[in-house]
């Protein structure tokens, strides 16, 4: 019967682990998917963060021969195998990187605290059958790529940082979130200089991801993965820098930064009377202002005078 047949609407979602599962992906594959927009995500309603709409999985398992279309398409190689992939010796694939003609896609570090740059295997064959770069793999380079080898350019770490930002800003929903992407890849002191306000400052560095883990904070492995992820070349710190004044132009006109609420001001409250007040009466412990020329010395003094006059009535003889 149609009553007893249980929809699922198109927008419920699942937590990215569930969704590697259900499309046959390990979790760094996964997410490398997702890093290249191949998997669309959307932001978690209760803020826990991004999720899978269940349309998302259901498109791409309709797509042809998945998983393994799915699977190829996020496969990442090393320097040995990605060179024989393209059938170049390693030291030619390393130069190739170098320059900036192939771009990695992620690293790692092994036990060594040396950094494993990967690549993604399908980017390498399509290189390598490009007849334009036929040159590049079996004869000599060109004179101007082999004064900047020479030179010791080395390009892996930004083009890394070039694609990583991409992944960010695309994952950003607000101009806020997409300050904070931008602000990732500037050292905290340039960030200091284009945001000196302590409370803009403060909301831009709550959406300022930091680099992929590599090692517990503090540790050798995350301070090298955070000099990987810090913009180092004059031009690519003045370009990062231009693009966050101009985005956080615009982050001020959507939404201005949190700030504190002010604190209104409050009346002290009323000090507590001292010995010497307690013992007088009440009308003269200051709950009423003193008139002009009335000291609280001349009370006290009628005081002892008023105790005086009863004093001597009282020792003086009764008249029968």
């Amino acid at each position: 019967m149609s009553g007893d047949t249980i929809t699922r609407p198109d927008h419920l979602t699942c937590t990215p682990s569930r969704a590697a599962r259900e499309l046959g992906l390990k979790r760094n594959d996964f997410d490398l998917a997702v890093h290249l927009g191949r998997i669309r995500t959307v932001p978690d309603e209760g803020g826990g963060g991004r999720r899978v709409p269940y349309a998302e999985l259901d498109r791409l398992r309709a797509e042809p021969d998945f998983p393994q279309s799915l699977q190829d398409s996020v496969r990442v190689v090393g320097t040995s195998e990605g060179a024989a992939l393209m059938e170049v010796p390693a030291t030619r694939f390393t130069r190739l990187a170098r320059l900036g003609l192939v771009v990695p896609v992620r690293f790692y570090l092994n036990r060594y605290r040396a950094v494993v740059w990967l690549y993604l295997a399908d980017e390498l064959r399509q290189f390598a059958a490009d007849a334009d770069n036929t040159p590049l793999l079996t004869g000599r380079m060109p004179a101007g790529l082999r004064g900047q080898a020479e030179d010791g350019l080395d390009l892996r770490a930004r083009n890394w940082r070039g694609r990583h930002l991409g992944f960010l800003l695309r994952q950003a929903d607000d101009p806020w979130q997409r300050a904070g992407a931008l602000a990732a890849l500037l050292a905290p002191v340039e960030i200091a200089q284009l945001v000196p306000d302590p409370y803009e400052r403060s909301h831009v560095n709550r959406f300022r991801p930091g680099p992929p883990g590599n090692g517990s904070p503090g540790s050798p492995s995350a301070h090298i993965a955070e000099r990987i992820m810090t913009a180092g070349d004059p031009d690519e710190i003045a370009w990062l820098r231009s693009e966050l004044t101009a985005t956080l132009e615009e982050a001020r006109r959507h939404r201005p930064a949190p700030r504190p609420a002010h604190r209104q001001d409050t009346p002290p409250a009323p000090a507590e009377p001292s010995g010497s007040e307690m013992a007088l009466p009440e009308e003269a412990r200051g709950s009423t202002p003193h008139a002009p020329g009335r000291t609280r010395t001349g009370l006290l003094g009628r005081l002892r005078r008023g105790r005086a006059r009863v004093r001597r009535a009282e020792r003086a003889p009764q008249r029968s």
